[in-house]
């Protein structure tokens, strides 16, 4: 919901470190990977109960994840399978994080955190099976353009996604309470992308 406002307030920073990047040799998809495996520390770190580690990695890989796009934009080496690499990794990387939070303290999280994972699964999968089809049909992708997808709206895109992930770790004890909003959020998104991916692609002609 707030991605097509805070996208383009975070794209001029972001190339200014892309273009150290670049002049580093540094190339998109090590970005990617680096970004990934700090933001995998969060899973132990949160089993540990160490909420101000595990927030740090989660806003290291959130930088990471912008990063490496804009690199690639920049370095003119975007392409489909960095783009699939992304997304794929922002998966693992969100189910890990809720993963820790259960590990943490299994009695109180572990109900949260299986009715967040389940929430995920609708938007995750809504959105993407929308994105191959807006591929076949070439679909431009409005208010994204640095996107390698189409990028169907709802309630809970990055922006949101990351203020989540971040609440979490200020708040912990709080998780079971947090992740039930955000879960709610979830599936009133998966309901938007499936009714409007459907009411758009039934409209195509042929």
């Amino acid at each position: 919901m707030l991605d097509r406002w805070t996208m383009p307030l975070t794209q001029r920073p972001l190339l200014r470190l892309a273009r150290w990047l670049a002049a580093a040799g540094v190339r998109p998809d090590q970005v990617t990977l680096l970004a990934f495996l700090v933001g995998m520390l969060a899973l132990p770190l949160l089993a540990w109960e160490a909420y101000g580690w595990a927030l740090v990695a989660v806003l290291i890989n959130r930088l990471g994840d912008g990063l490496d796009g804009a690199l690639a934009r920049l370095t003119r080496r975007a392409s489909d399978a960095g783009g699939f690499l992304d997304i794929g990794l922002d998966f693992v990387f969100y189910a890990a994080v809720v993963l820790g939070f259960a590990l943490a303290d299994p009695a109180a999280n572990a109900l949260a955190a299986a009715v967040l994972l389940f929430a995920f699964i609708g938007t995750g999968t809504s959105f993407l099976a929308f994105a191959i089809m807006a591929a076949r049909h070439g679909l431009d992708r409005p208010h994204f353009p640095q996107k390698a997808f189409y990028y169907l709206h709802g309630l809970t895109e990055g922006t949101e996604t990351v203020l989540a992930l971040v609440a979490f770790c200020l708040w912990p004890a709080h998780f079971p309470v947090l992740s039930g909003v955000f879960a709610a959020a979830c599936l009133v998104t998966t309901a938007m992308r499936l009714w409007g991916g459907y009411a758009t692609l039934k409209a195509l002609p042929g």
